[in-house]
């Protein structure tokens, strides 16, 4: 028994602190039948090689210009690339066992990450990688920030098989190459956040597969192309100099789930007709120059769950008191900022899935609609700078859980009730910015002296009169206090004298 313990024992302590560290990592079966690291987004990991197969030699050498390109020239010490075990690359057999480079990856998006990093000051993008046929996605983060370069053309002859193209936060300039329209197989294109220039070349019109298109926080300029892309999720323009207005056929872009145009020059109405994109969950058009009407088209869009507007002149736009009926899915509403008039619309209080609603800025009249006080799931909600007025129809409850999030300042007859606790709910370091409806509006001392005597006389308070009061100021101290209680302070006084 006692052996059987030590081994059990032995066997233990192994496997805590002997047992070699194998990394677990989860596969997923190709159409062939050889398993490749599962990915999410860009593809990461190493290739899972067979014995005895082997890189295609010209894609080996192309890997290896690309790689001496970005400043990782110990690349070249590896004998196999597709077997070299290395995260950044990504490698599949053909029916003769060879293997072909099907992704490169190149930049650290996070300290998780271990794709070869780029020297800054010197990468390129290697013309060599043309000499990849199969390659299928290409993911480039960061690397040419001390570096600034155009878009090489020659990508777009990767157009037979590459199906995403990531070249994100690098500092590109120029613009965005025409021959990229000629990637015809992309579903995913991503510029973000580079100094691109120039316009929207109409050339990626053609690109009809793609399902995320982001553009944003470039300098593009010029108007936004009629594209039409019936498979497309993801439209994101934001942060450019784009002008003009927005072109019909977008809003019959069915499929579309994201669709952000903020922080550009737009202008024009949004259309008045229901809009087809049934799918849409945030729409964000705001720091524009759209203008009015409030477009009543909105309420077609019924699984929108972020509507962002704020920053556009409407031009004393209303919005109609159903605005907002039906869209069940609807979390987020900011309109802040947008000359809008009229009475806060009743149907936005119904919707009880809405966390964030931003009114602010505004010129909105009228009371908080009552139905207010029923959405239990608002979290934060700004009404402050209007010329709202009447009763704060919220609880203590709902404004504990709003806190400072809950802004109700600058509306000059807005007021909360004495019975609904509000009051009890301020302090140094949060205050609701309106007075209690019991001293606003300010009484003057002539009118409170009425009322208090009229309260007394209501609630059958015997109200002295004058004779009375003069004959009980009148009274003895003697007779206010019993003998005994004036002897007690008569003798307490003297001895202090003493």
């Amino acid at each position: 028994m006692s052996h059987c313990l030590l081994l059990l024992l032995g066997v233990l302590c192994y496997t805590l602190f002997l047992a070699p560290d194998v990394t677990a990592f989860t596969v997923i079966m190709s159409d062939s039948g050889v398993p490749s690291t599962l990915v999410d987004g860009p593809q990461t990991g190493f290739s899972m090689n067979q014995d005895g197969a082997r890189t295609d030699k010209r894609e080996q050498e192309a890997v290896y210009d690309i790689m001496k390109a970005t400043g990782n020239d110990w690349a070249t010490d590896i004998p196999d690339v597709c077997r070299g075990r290395w995260h950044g690359i990504e490698c599949m057999p053909d029916k003769a066992n060879v293997f072909h480079v099907v992704s490169l990856s190149f930049g650290a998006l996070s300290d998780d990450t271990a794709f070869p990093t780029c020297d800054p000051t010197r990468s390129v993008i290697s013309p060599s990688i043309t000499h990849l046929p199969h390659l299928k996605t290409l993911f480039v983060y960061r690397c040419f920030t001390y570096n600034p370069q155009p878009i090489p053309p020659f990508l777009g002859l990767l157009g037979p098989t590459l199906q995403t193209l990531v070249l994100r936060e690098n500092g590109h300039v120029g613009p965005i190459p025409v021959e990229l329209g000629n990637l015809t197989r992309l579903k995913v294109f991503d510029l973000h956040k580079n100094n691109l220039n120039g316009s929207i070349p109409l050339s990626l019109g053609r690109i009809t597969n793609l399902r995320s298109l982001d553009l944003s926080a470039n300098k593009l300029t010029g108007s936004i192309p009629g594209f039409t892309f019936p498979s497309l999720n993801v439209l994101d323009l934001s942060q450019n100099l784009l002008m003009g207005s927005i072109p019909s056929s977008l809003w019959n872009c069915h499929s579309l789930i994201k669709l952000d145009f903020s922080r550009n020059r737009l202008v024009g109405p949004l259309p008045e007709k229901p809009m087809s994109m049934k799918d849409l969950m945030l729409l964000d058009l705001s720091y524009n120059r759209i203008q009015g009407p409030f477009p009543v088209s909105i309420k077609s869009l019924s699984s929108l769950q972020a509507l962002i507007l704020k920053g556009n002149p409407m031009g004393s736009s209303m919005i109609p008191g159903d605005g907002f009926d039906g869209m069940k899915a609807l979390m987020i509403v900011i309109l802040s900022n947008m000359n809008l008039h009229g009475p806060v619309p009743e149907s936005l209080g119904k919707l009880q899935n809405i966390r964030v609603v931003h009114l602010d800025g505004n010129h909105f009249n009228g009371s908080i609609p009552k139905s207010f006080g029923d959405l239990i799931n608002l979290s934060e909600l700004r009404l402050n700078d209007n010329g709202l007025t009447g009763l704060v129809p919220f609880g203590r409850e709902m404004v504990w859980r709003m806190k400072r999030k809950l802004r109700l300042n600058n509306n000059s007859g807005l007021c909360y009730g004495a019975r609904s606790g509000l009051g009890d709910t301020m302090d140094s370091t949060f205050d609701l910015g309106i007075p209690s409806c019991d001293t606003y509006p300010p009484t003057p001392p002539s009118l409170r002296t009425h009322q208090h005597l009229s309260s007394l006389t209501q609630n059958s308070i015997p109200f002295p009169t004058q004779t009375h009061l003069t004959s009980h100021a009148l009274k003895p101290l003697s007779s206010s206090f019993p003998l005994p209680t004036f002897l007690l302070f008569t003798l307490f006084f003297l001895s202090l004298i003493n």
